[in-house]
């Protein structure tokens, strides 16, 4: 039996694969990667393909970037570990936090580090909460997300997630999450509806929630400058220019969710700069370190450090934290990743490549599965329907997305099936046009196989 064959069965025999489709997984065995390079990755048979996702959204820099190897070897070899508990610092955690301050667009941040978006957004809940029983409003609790958002998958993010396969079964307390209505106009926008029309129904759907919540319980509203993982939504025109006075009236917070959209992704270094969101704080992990290491930073703004710093004098120290927050590996690895994005001009780039590749696509909006092309940046969706007039999607027994992932990765080309039936294409921000062109081309391939 060989190498390849072994692994399967081990695979099979011990490993509880996360956002799987576990009896499907059973019946057909894994696919085993074995080793990447730039835009490429190969599996354990030989097999070559243009990774469309850049892993999950995060490889910003490619596979096998010989710096990164580097400065993770020599940080493992000089100081592996220290925690950041009790004032204890270390190199790598004081540079990188210098360096996302050039970074981030919120005037005096501090940074706390974790290791994955989901507990950076968790972190996120507790931060607010600790600073409105801080200031004396404790009553201010709840969290406003959206249909469609992707926050994470611990028991907080996960209820602020709007997609309802990560709700089922987990037995999550949602009663302090308020969902409002998805941002999609193409699949929730009334028959004659205008995008401002649509724009002005979610501002006044808004404001009524708040109305009948009362402001006085609620502490912020999180938000992707566009969804990811839901869907690749991007936000009607108008829509934040209409969204962020209604919070600022009512003194709610806004989260920035970062996650997919920083460091470059949308052709700006962060969504929220392509977007007009003007977030009070603001959530990174993926594409900081390119995925190299485990890392996630959350942004707090100085008056909200402030006030949490003065609370947690009355109980003798800020009692949040986590063994890997600041791990001095990972810093080291995130902050020679954003020293590179600058020294390449990755964010330019992706600006460049970025219009090239939603011009490539634009053709594939005809495409006879394709009711809706959606992109900018280095980031686009295409959702799939039964009909393109009518917009009627596939019955979801069919798995359209999935079908068009299967065919693609056949075609030699990895791309994600999202709720809805949305095809994801997110490459590696140091994609250049002739692997924009393969992208594309197999992209169109993976179509009509599906089709047909």
């Amino acid at each position: 039996m060989s190498d390849h064959h072994d692994l399967a069965q081990m695979d099979l025999d011990y490993l509880f694969h996360p956002a799987t489709d576990l009896a499907g997984h059973r019946r057909q065995g894994p696919v085993i990667w074995s080793h990447g390079k730039g835009v490429h990755i190969f599996d354990t048979e030989g097999n070559r393909y243009l990774e469309g996702m850049a892993g999950l959204w995060c490889t910003a820099l490619g596979y096998g970037e010989p710096e990164l190897v580097k400065a993770a070897t020599r940080q493992m070899e000089t100081f592996c570990y220290g925690p950041l508990f009790a004032g204890k610092g270390n190199e790598p955690s004081i540079r990188l936090a210098a360096k996302l301050a050039d970074w981030v667009p919120i005037e005096g941040s501090r940074f706390l580090f974790g290791c994955s978006g989901s507990d950076a957004n968790d972190a996120q809940v507790k931060l607010v909460r600790y600073y409105f029983n801080a200031i004396g409003k404790p009553q201010k609790s709840k969290i406003l997300s959206r249909g469609n958002a992707y926050h994470g998958v611990t028991m907080a993010t996960a209820a602020l997630t709007g997609l309802p396969a990560f709700h089922a079964h987990f037995g999550l307390d949602m009663s302090d999450v308020i969902h409002l209505g998805s941002p999609n106009f193409y699949r929730h926008g009334k028959p004659g509806e205008s995008e401002a029309e649509f724009v002005e129904r979610l501002g006044q759907e808004l404001e009524q929630t708040i109305e009948t919540i009362g402001a006085e319980h609620i502490a912020a509203m999180i938000a992707e400058p566009l969804m990811g993982a839901g869907g690749v939504i991007l936000p009607p025109a108008g829509y934040w220019e209409r969204i962020r006075p209604v919070l600022d009236a009512h003194d709610i917070l806004l989260i920035d969710d970062e996650v997919v959209c920083g460091f470059g992704r949308t052709g700006q270094p962060f969504g929220c700069q392509t977007y007009p969101m003007r977030p009070h704080t603001m959530t990174m992990a993926k594409a900081l370190s390119s995925a190299y290491q485990p890392i996630s930073a959350v942004a707090v703004p100085e008056f909200m450090y402030q006030a949490i710093e003065e609370a947690a004098g009355g109980v003798g120290l800020f009692a949040h934290g986590l063994t890997y927050a600041g791990h001095p590996v990972a810093a080291a690895v995130a902050l020679r990743n954003l020293e590179l994005m600058e020294e390449r001009q990755i964010v330019a780039h992706t600006a460049d490549v970025g219009a090239y590749l939603q011009t490539q696509l634009a053709p594939l909006a005809d495409h006879p599965l394709v009711g809706n092309l959606r992109g900018i940046g280095l980031i686009a969706g295409l959702e799939l329907v039964a009909d393109k007039e009518s917009r009627q999607p596939f019955p979801p027994a069919e798995k359209m997305a999935f079908k068009v992932a299967a065919a693609c990765m056949a075609e030699g080309l990895i791309v994600r099936a999202l709720p809805g039936d949305v095809v994801a294409v997110c490459p590696p921000l140091i994609i250049n046009r002739e692997q924009v062109d393969e992208l594309v081309a197999k992209l169109g391939r993976g179509l009509d196989r599906a089709a047909s």
